[in-house]
């Protein structure tokens, strides 16, 4: 069975995923009522079963229906899904996605997430060599 959270997601499968970690779980009818655009009830059916082969999604019989769930945690997901996000956009570079974070006019750090942010940068950095 592959990893949960291997290989890229499309933007349907992508959008399939972000309703199943809001929702905890749901059917293909729950799924298919917050997807922008709808496609066949038959198509997020597919679009599942893909997920399933994948090792993304879990499915189980509820009565007349099948439920589907992430199979990975959320925040294992939401790594993958940052490394891929780093990977693409900000050619693999962390600090150029973090000064992009920064950048961005509309948000404003707290002073606890500030804290967090520089005891992390402060932390030694284990393994590799000092620039």
């Amino acid at each position: 069975m592959p990893k949960p959270g291997s290989g890229a997601l499309t933007r349907r499968e992508s959008q399939i995923m972000e309703i199943l970690y809001r929702r905890k779980r749901g059917t293909v009818e729950d799924i298919r009522s917050e997807l922008p655009a709808p496609p066949s009830a038959s198509s997020v059916r597919k679009l599942l079963e893909i997920l399933m082969e994948r090792g993304h999604v879990a499915r189980e019989y509820d009565g007349p229906r099948f439920v589907y769930s992430p199979r990975a945690d959320e925040q294992s997901a939401s790594r993958s899904a940052l490394r891929q996000l780093v990977r693409t956009f900000f050619d693999g570079s962390p600090a150029a996605t973090f000064a992009a974070l920064l950048d961005i006019s509309d948000v404003e750090l707290s002073d606890a997430e500030y804290r967090r942010l520089s005891r992390l940068l402060d932390q030694p950095r284990s393994g590799r060599e000092e620039p």
